[in-house]
């Protein structure tokens, strides 16, 4: 078997109400699909994160580099194949854009291989479980949404039988330091460091005592600001604190994890394998966060994931993007001895809810069971990918 093309799939959803979190503003939601085609006619399919920038900075890195070198090549060759991605382009480190675009070929290139053996992608990888318990990831900011609002969202996940919640803080204007001041829409959704503290307060009350509760301060804060909040809300029981500080504040991220009895998780806006282990390393983190689409792939996170699992540390996966981005975290997270909850996107967005001929869903139980087709086991919803499609960039 050869690889004969590799080809991309730009999408882009525009949502009504933008949102946002600590420092970011999403006023839409793009993917970029990435189809890996062989001799034999199986085609591929994986998800190159766009985070940050514009769709066709990664899609130029995927089809004007990464697809010469894997030209002709034999997709079952997956660990050289990363390996010859990551090398030719060392130059440009192995970090950041590079890391996305090799992580949307590499899932496509597993996801052949499980095809071609008649084999789920999960089993493929060892199958520690079939059945994920999923969280609700939401709670974000909105111009629209005061506390209350917020308090009467969370509490509805809750009523529908997700056992963990997780929202959004740290989109703090008064803050000394907080990147927020220098990104797209500053002033829009903002709230006082107190009104957080409002906010989770006001979310524990309507989840009630039994459903565990995350908070993730998007790198938003400095070691002491984020120990302050801890302490504010710590009457409100809560189950990690993600990204409290910036990626590259290891040493900061290490004092927060040190003095505080909750744990840390991070870092998804970290990439690649050395990146990790710097992390995990130092014990900046006691959740390990990354993505297969962003993180490098299938075959980079299954090495964090073992260097997380020597460590004594379990695995939480960053899963925010389109249905691909979730489907191929399943199958890695199903793989893992020390994973097992999935991240499930409760904002609306077609690009996961009807991307695929059948939708991931979660059931009343508040668990998500893996597909037994072969691969990724999913089939594009050609509708969607019309309805969504963008052909170029128009500013």
């Amino acid at each position: 078997m050869q690889i004969t093309d590799v080809t991309t799939i730009k999408l882009r959803y525009e949502m009504p109400v933008a949102m946002a979190d600590a420092i970011h503003y999403m006023p839409e939601r793009p993917t970029l699909l990435v189809q890996v085609h062989t001799d034999t006619g199986i085609v591929g399919l994986g998800e190159a994160a766009a985070y940050g920038g514009f769709l066709e900075s990664v899609e130029a890195l995927i089809l004007g580099e990464l697809r010469r070198t894997l030209l002709g090549q034999d997709p079952f060759r997956v660990e050289r194949l990363w390996s010859m991605m990551a090398t030719r382009a060392h130059q440009r480190g192995r970090r950041g854009m590079l890391m996305m675009a090799i992580s949307g070929v590499d899932i496509a290139l597993w996801d052949i291989i499980g095809q071609a053996t008649r084999t789920p992608l999960y089993r493929l990888l060892g199958a520690y479980r079939d059945t994920l318990d999923a969280y609700a990831s939401a709670g974000f900011y909105a111009g629209d949404k005061d506390p209350h609002a917020l308090a009467e969202e969370v509490g509805g996940y809750a009523a529908r039988g997700f056992g963990s919640i997780k929202i959004k803080v740290g989109r703090n204007p008064d803050v000394m330091l907080n990147p927020l001041h220098d990104m797209h829409a500053h002033d829009y959704a903002t709230v006082t460091l107190e009104a957080d503290v409002e906010r989770v307060r006001l979310v524990r009350e309507a989840i009630g005592p039994n459903v565990r509760l995350a908070i993730d301060a998007n790198n938003a804060w400095t070691p002491p600001v984020a120990l302050r909040f801890m302490r504010l809300v710590e009457p409100y029981d809560v189950f990690w604190l993600e990204e409290p500080v910036a990626t590259e504040d290891i040493d900061g991220s290490a004092e927060v994890a040190r003095r505080l009895d909750v744990p840390v998780a991070g870092y998804e806006t970290e990439t690649g394998l050395a990146g990790f282990r710097e992390l995990i390393v130092r014990r900046a983190v006691d959740i390990v966060q990354p993505d297969v689409i962003w993180t490098g792939g299938i075959t980079e996170c299954r090495k964090v994931a073992a260097l997380a699992q020597a460590h004594g540390l379990p695995i939480i996966p960053h899963v925010f993007s389109s249905g691909l981005a979730s489907i191929a975290n399943m199958h890695f997270i199903a793989s893992l001895p020390n994973a097992g909850l999935l991240e499930f996107d409760q904002n609306p967005n077609p690009l996961r809810s009807e991307l695929f001929e059948e939708p991931i869903e979660v059931g009343p139980d508040g668990t998500v069971r893996l597909p037994e087709r072969p691969g990724l086991g999913v089939v594009l919803n050609r509708a969607t990918i019309d309805r969504y499609r963008v052909e170029r960039h128009t500013p």
